[in-house]
């Protein structure tokens, strides 16, 4: 699936501030390639690009005051099946990579140890694949997508006392319950074809028999044309764009096309 991707992003900034920006779908992932891609920014500042977590995909440090917008445009070619999770096994603790510990444990917006007695008790019939499967349907049945109802302070929580949520909250709250059951999680943003409305869009990886696998909770869009930005422990790594300072937004929007 070849896919034609823009994203724009405007806003005020108060004084002068730092901003990082993780726009760049990720060139180096055995499923998805990037035929051409650049981004740009409006003040003419210099763009500082370094890997992002685990290598995976790319950051960019800038700078702005007053007006700044960041332009990114980019063709990619996704080629990715989707095999079912069932009967994939987990992975026993000795045997994670290195890099794959860090998400077994709690984080900022995923309070997974909080978790723990729910997933035991309700869950206790399922493993591996089949658990993942179980959460995802779990959370699509019990949760409500409702735009607004969440903020930068929102977590797993949070979401499951509400039951209601947008997409980096579905996903906050699978890796809350994946990580309780001792099954390796992490969060992926992405630029998602088939997505009403376009927007960036926050994903799931689980570790199941030695490789990481995709799942939307929200069920918004095929995994088969998700293109991958970065990974991280949850929203804090894979925000778009952080801004050290006050800004105001003016608009955003993102686009994506299938060109085949």
């Amino acid at each position: 699936m070849r896919l034609s991707i823009n994203a724009m992003l405007d806003y005020d900034i108060q004084g002068q501030a730092d901003v990082l920006l993780q726009l760049e779908v990720a060139p180096d992932a055995t499923d998805q390639h990037v035929a051409s891609g650049k981004m740009t920014v409006s003040t003419g500042a210099e763009l500082h690009p370094f890997p992002a977590e685990e290598g995976y995909g790319r950051r960019t440090w800038t700078q702005g005051a007053g007006h700044f917008r960041a332009d990114y445009a980019c063709e990619a070619e996704i080629a990715r099946e989707q095999p079912s999770l069932g009967g994939r096994s987990a992975v026993a603790y000795h045997q994670l990579p290195q890099l794959v510990v860090p998400y077994l444990w709690p984080s900022r917006y995923c309070q997974s140890d909080r978790f723990e007695p729910f997933v035991r008790t309700h869950f206790a019939d399922h493993a591996g694949g089949d658990k993942i499967l179980a959460f995802a349907e779990w959370i699509h049945d019990k949760l409500d997508y409702v735009p607004g109802a969440s903020d930068g302070r929102t977590g797993a929580t949070d979401t499951f006392i509400s039951r209601q949520g947008i997409c980096r909250d579905y996903a906050h709250l699978l890796i809350a319950f994946s990580r309780a059951a001792g099954i390796p999680a992490r969060m992926v943003s992405a630029y998602a074809w088939d997505l009403e409305p376009q927007d960036f869009h926050a994903v799931v990886e689980v570790w199941l028999d030695d490789q990481w696998h995709l799942v939307d909770p929200s069920r918004l869009a095929p995994v088969e044309g998700l293109a991958r930005i970065v990974v991280g422990r949850d929203a804090t790594d894979i925000a778009f764009m952080t801004i050290f300072g006050s800004a105001q937004l003016n608009k955003q929007t993102v686009s994506v096309e299938r060109l085949d």
